[in-house]
């Protein structure tokens, strides 16, 4: 399918523009409260698993099988700087909006911006090889495979609020007007 040569821009990257919301005036403030609720349960439920594995008794009395260590936590990390990779990106930069005259510019945010996904999609990634290699094929109880499932769900949550955060951020603020002449 080809554009027609009047919606045709040479700068263009996608076939498919942004998506303009236009929200209510607060939906904006309702998305970035639900993309830092994201961001803070995603946090949480690790640092649970974290916590739990460091202070962990078994019932049967010996040392527990397996605790969280650093190879544990470096799917988080590789997802959280990504998600500052991507929220600190300038949104008008990426769509080519408001005349950067400089069209390297609109290049290396999309760029950027593309590191920061594939560092969310790695760390996502890296919690579902260390959930089946370290906890899900050494047959622990249950109570151990947890530390798996918290390190998923950490990179789940962070990829949602970075989502919802881009959203909401790129809507039309309750105090952004837009004048055409």
């Amino acid at each position: 399918m080809a554009l027609p040569r009047s919606n045709y821009d040479p700068r263009r990257v996608c076939l498919n523009p942004f998506p303009d919301l236009h929200l209510d005036k607060y939906k904006r403030t309702v998305g970035v409260y639900i993309a830092g609720a994201l961001f803070a349960i995603a946090n949480w439920t690790f640092l649970d698993a974290a916590v739990y594995s460091a202070h962990a008794r078994v019932p049967w009395g010996d040392e527990p099988p397996v605790h969280v260590t650093f190879v544990d936590w470096v799917p988080g990390i590789c997802s959280l700087l990504g998600y500052l990779v991507v929220n600190l990106i300038d949104k008008d930069r990426i769509k080519g909006d408001e005349g950067f005259g400089d069209s390297r510019a609109v290049w290396r945010a999309r760029l950027f911006l593309f590191i920061g996904f594939a560092l969310m999609a790695g760390g996502l990634a890296g919690s579902v090889t260390i959930l089946v290699l370290k906890y899900a094929l050494n047959d622990y109880a249950e109570m151990f495979k947890y530390y798996g499932y918290a390190n998923v769900t950490q990179n789940i949550l962070l990829m949602l609020s970075a989502i919802v955060l881009w959203m909401a951020q790129s809507t039309n603020g309750e105090y952004e007007y837009n004048l055409t002449l």
